[in-house]
């Protein structure tokens, strides 16, 4: 049988095909960009992975310091007066390199490097919050009930109740008195100290409790940790008491004054048999705020542009009240810096166009793709633990605008940082941050992270290569005229 013709075309071609040629079909599925991707930690040098060891190992020790909003500002401001940067309180402060600390009430804070170019030109702003998700306790907070005395709570922030029960709690915050003392209390935090747990019901007999669903296990009213057992002359609550005065000198109706909170007494650890994972209690959003510090606080020189750290509280509430993104601290600060610049001249036009000119990363962590529940995620948009910092696209009218976002890629792709990009999947929840307050202002504004296993949880996790490399990008873009 003769061959076709079809055969003989086909055998001419191979017969006339250079020496060494390859062939023109594909090996295997073609990819796109985003599948040939490397993980961060094949990317770094030898010299680069100590590197990220080391700077892990100081943001654990800042996590383990710094578990409220009120002991992070206190944290992030003792590091950055050891670093030679001072409070601001006078104009003549305001000159170029000078490295300032302006304080939100205790619960926020400011730490500003002038630039050389006036601020007038516009800043950069690396934007974060410090508040983390915990139980807050009432402002009457003890009862007794089956033999001890119990702490009354509310929730702050997106929990999932269940994860609170027979977890190790602290209480932590400030206490105000009527004579104008303020008090730190901390119980919980040392290896001497007692903890506070909340109690589970025993498999024995907890069948009336079966039918509870996921986020029900436990309702809000039962989230109340054991406070004491041995009664005083009788009262539980004079235990209770009797320690609160012994250790803190305070009475029952200070606790109407007071900001405490039960938060996961646990110590920050390392995860996985590689070290590679930090695990610890609030990554959201304490890794970004560590980040931000540390980058104005490595800042080397004086940058063209005024480059701002600015740790909000509240976010895990909305924003709210006078230490949130909301309010007008950061306006006013601000205007502060400017007036001390032009004296008798400046105006409110002044900070309208400065605000107008100037650039801020909104800085929050985000969900990463979870190896047991990826069917949560759109996965082909979802960040990955360790391939770097993630720029988000919500869509609806949230994201960053394209040119701006063009820039943030070419300081990525400049300092060889990798990067990533986050859209939730549609349909199953979302989250938003602080990043809607500065558009408002005018400002140019994209919403980042890194992404964590476990969000909001009492034990968090993330990726030690994503938080050095953050920290990496924060300082790039601080330092970006």
């Amino acid at each position: 049988m003769r061959p076709s013709p079809a055969l003989l075309f086909a055998l001419a071609l191979m017969a006339t095909a250079p020496a060494g040629a390859q062939s023109s079909a594909p090996a295997g599925p073609l990819k796109t960009v985003w599948e040939g991707k490397k993980s961060g930690w094949d990317l770094v040098t030898p010299e680069q992975r100590t590197e990220v060891f080391a700077f892990n190992d100081a943001y654990k020790a800042y996590l383990k310091a710094a578990r409220s909003a009120y002991y992070s500002t206190k944290e992030v401001m003792k590091q950055a007066k050891a670093a030679g940067f001072v409070e601001f309180n006078a104009s003549s402060q305001v000159r170029p390199g000078a490295r300032l600390i302006i304080n939100g009430r205790d619960r926020a804070v400011m730490l500003v490097v002038v630039g050389s170019e006036p601020l007038a030109s516009g800043l950069r702003v690396v934007a974060t919050h410090h508040d983390s998700s915990h139980l807050d306790l009432k402002a009457r907070p003890i009862y007794v009930t089956g033999a001890v005395a119990m702490f009354n709570t509310v929730e702050y922030g997106g929990i999932k109740r269940y994860q609170y029960a027979n977890e190790p709690m602290a209480l932590i915050g400030r206490v105000d008195t009527t004579d104008g003392k303020t008090i730190d209390v901390s119980i919980g935090m040392e290896d001497s100290d007692p903890v506070f747990v909340i109690p589970d019901n025993a498999p024995h007999s907890d069948t009336p409790l079966r039918n509870r669903t996921y986020q029900n296990v436990l309702e809000s009213e039962e989230l109340d940790p054991v406070a004491a057992s041995i009664p005083t002359d009788g009262s539980l609550i004079a235990t209770v008491m009797k320690e609160m005065t012994a250790r803190y000198g305070i009475k029952e109706e200070d606790f109407v004054s007071g900001e405490l909170h039960l938060v996961p007494a646990r110590r920050p650890a390392d995860v996985g048999i590689d070290r590679g994972l930090t695990g610890g209690y609030g990554q959201d959003d304490r890794l970004s705020s560590y980040c931000a510090a540390r980058a104005a606080l490595d800042l080397v020189g004086t940058p063209k542009k005024t480059a701002i750290s600015y740790l909000t509280n509240h976010e895990e509430a909305g924003s709210v009240n006078n230490t949130g993104a909301k309010s007008e601290f950061f306006n006013n600060s601000v205007g502060r810096l400017l007036s001390a610049q032009k004296g008798k001249d400046y105006t409110d036009l002044d900070l309208r166009l400065a605000l107008r000119a100037s650039e801020v990363i909104s800085a929050d962590t985000n969900d990463g793709v979870n190896p047991l529940f990826s069917s949560t995620s759109e996965v082909t948009n979802t960040a990955k633990m360790g391939y770097g910092p993630a720029i988000k696209r919500y869509g609806r009218g949230f994201d960053g605008n394209s040119e701006f976002i063009a820039k943030i890629r070419a300081i990525l792709d400049r300092a060889s940082i990798p990067w990533q990009t986050q859209t939730p999947k549609q349909g199953v929840g979302g989250g938003g941050t602080i990043g809607q307050f500065f558009s408002e202002w005018d400002m140019e504004v994209i919403d980042m992270g890194v992404p964590l296993l476990s969000m909001h949880s009492t034990f968090e996790i993330s990726s030690k290569v994503d938080t050095w490399n953050f920290y990496r990008f924060m300082s790039a873009f601080l330092t970006t005229p």
